[in-house]
């Protein structure tokens, strides 16, 4: 008898093992989401053959935002992450293809280029301190997204300006898709501010000033 309990505790320790291990089991979906530009930008305008050109480095992220897992706070000072949420990429890379994508459609440049790998240009556009998190510390929720900017004459090799960018945007619903579109409509925000802020750079405006 007691040969055979043993056996049986056995068996239903490699069933339990065995679903453990089986492909997600009856968790929860994960959901994918995009950081997209958004109808306001409307169609894509001729470039500029006139006009410079500009490098745009990879946008590097704020400690905590490296990854593509979705940030949260409840309470200031604590990072969390949505467990069945994600972006489909890491923010900051996001970020550097749409700054590409919203530039180069502005029509205001002969070229916008990425980097690595991009030929010589006029300018160098470089962003650090990219984050993108939903804050519960208020209702409804709401998305915070900012980054910091630096503008650099390649011809001069000289710092024309540099500015720090945050856009908020309301969450429709207190959930991570809630989220994901307030990111969207901050994201469509932050690229107009910055589009604007390049043109005064170029044009040597006072608003291209340090802050």
């Amino acid at each position: 008898m007691m040969r055979f309990g043993v056996i049986a505790v056995l068996v239903a320790w490699m069933a339990v093992g065995a679903g453990c291990l089986s492909p997600r089991g009856d968790a929860l979906p994960l959901h994918t989401y995009q950081l997209v530009l958004g109808e306001s930008f409307g169609e894509a305008r001729p470039a500029d053959s006139n006009g410079p050109s500009l490098l745009v480095s990879p946008a590097q992220a704020e400690p905590g935002f490296e990854t593509p897992r979705m940030v949260f706070f409840k309470r200031l000072y604590e990072v969390e992450y949505f467990a069945q949420s994600q972006w489909a990429d890491a923010p900051a890379r996001m970020l550097t293809s749409l700054l590409i994508q919203s530039l180069d459609r502005s029509g205001s440049w002969r070229a916008v280029l990425p980097l690595p790998g991009a030929g010589r240009g006029d300018y160098r556009l470089d962003s650090s301190g990219f984050a993108v998190q939903q804050e519960f510390l208020q209702q409804p929720s709401r998305v915070r997204m900012t980054v910091r900017t630096q503008l650099i004459d390649l011809k001069e090799s000289r710092v024309v300006g540099a500015r720090t960018f945050e856009a908020l945007e309301d969450a429709p619903s207190g959930d991570a898709y809630g989220g994901v579109v307030a990111a969207n409509r901050a994201m469509a925000a932050l690229l107009d501010q910055i589009g604007a802020w390049l043109q005064g750079c170029v044009r040597r405006a006072p608003v291209c000033g340090r802050s």
